[in-house]
């Protein structure tokens, strides 16, 4: 390799890191995978809460405690007509167990 051409590359890699340096660039010299790209990208997880609206439900007690009262209201119908759940350790896995 010649002096020139040694000084050529030498020249090159020192404009190469001034405008990465400059301009915020991430200098990757071995062009190996970097996660720099994925990184660099603006997170969007706000815009996507934002497109949801907020739920109220949430705050009110009232409303919780009556959706509570109709669930609980709805597995007694259930149970009485022997379509509720089954006692812990009685489910299909449990008597599939013990055949």
């Amino acid at each position: 390799m010649s002096l020139k051409n040694l000084l050529c590359s030498a020249a090159l890699q020192g404009v190469t890191e001034a405008r990465a340096r400059i301009f915020g660039h991430v200098l990757n010299p071995t062009g190996k995978r970097s996660p720099h790209k994925i990184l660099r990208k603006k997170l969007i997880g706000e815009k996507v809460a934002q497109w949801y609206p907020y739920d109220i439900k949430n705050d009110d007690p009232l409303i919780l405690a009556r959706e509570e009262k109709e669930r609980l209201a709805k597995l007694e119908m259930l149970k009485r007509r022997g379509k509720g759940p089954p006692k812990k350790g009685q489910g299909r896995r449990a008597v599939k167990r013990s055949k």
